[in-house]
């Protein structure tokens, strides 16, 4: 993995839990409508094993996640980097989205090259 300053560790850091937050909120709201969640709740797990491979790649912290489970979550990370990067296109350059959607797309990245490295 290549190297990560520690301030730019701590923003992809950052940046996973805001996502898991935001996911988080939209999980129970859709549960509270009715709604299906079987979209959000992978989404919520992959980000949330994200957040346990960085921690082990950058503060040596041990995760319980098995192979299988970081390469399901690689895939549906994939995934939501398409998203942020139709997100990011469509975003008002220089707004304060534009910039959430950068660190964000960054944290994804970093995640999928610690897994790639496990």
């Amino acid at each position: 993995m290549q190297e990560v300053s520690p301030a730019g560790q701590l923003e992809s850091l950052q940046s996973m839990q805001s996502t898991i937050r935001k996911l988080e909120a939209a999980l129970t709201q859709m549960t509270q409508s009715g709604a299906s969640t079987t979209l959000v709740a992978k989404r919520l797990r992959a980000v949330n094993i994200g957040l346990a491979v960085l921690d082990k790649a950058w503060q040596l912290k041990p995760h319980s996640y098995t192979p299988a489970d970081c390469a399901e979550a690689r895939e549906v990370i994939n995934g939501l980097i398409v998203s942020v990067k139709q997100s990011y296109a469509k975003a008002k350059p220089g707004s304060p989205q534009q910039t959430l959607l950068s660190r964000r797309l960054t944290a994804f990245e970093q995640v999928i090259e610690a897994m790639n490295d496990l």
